[in-house]
């Protein structure tokens, strides 16, 4: 097998477990919000924030796989590039609660394992695809 096929299975593997654990949650968000917010024990007791779960982790996440897809197919380079992104939004985030706020409980904590550890594994994905690829490139020019 060659190496490039190599990469993008191991792409194609990352984006597509990104996707599904992505559009559970989306899922759930749409058909039972309050199951979404029972992770993290959270009441959801009015239809403003029904709506409101339904749309940021619902449609929000729905959209956001459909891009992944999207990028699956047309450029997985990309895909890797948007995901290490999110992954690595999302461990931030906690961590500026964690300072910001104190100790994440167990849940905040699990998460923030998975987020980093998928952020980590995009970047490397992506650093390996274009290092095969040769597109990583360090163009030093004279400006004299």
């Amino acid at each position: 097998m060659k190496k490039s096929n190599k990469w993008m299975i191991f792409t194609r593997i990352y984006l597509g477990a990104s996707i599904l654990s992505l559009l559970l949650v989306s899922m759930m968000a749409l058909f039972n919000p309050q199951a979404v917010m029972d992770m993290v024990s959270v009441e959801l007791d009015n239809t403003d924030a029904l709506s409101s779960i339904r749309g940021v982790y619902g449609g929000v996440g729905i959209t956001i796989c459909m891009s992944i897809l999207y990028l699956m197919v047309k450029n997985p380079e990309k895909g890797l590039a948007f995901l290490s992104i999110f992954w690595g939004s999302y461990a931030f985030s906690r961590l500026i609660t964690m300072i910001s706020d104190g100790p994440l409980g167990n849940f905040g904590s699990k998460w923030l394992l998975i987020e980093s550890i998928m952020a980590l594994a995009g970047l490397g994905l992506w650093l390996a695809f274009n290092s095969y690829k040769g597109k990583q490139k360090l163009l030093l020019r004279s400006t004299f």
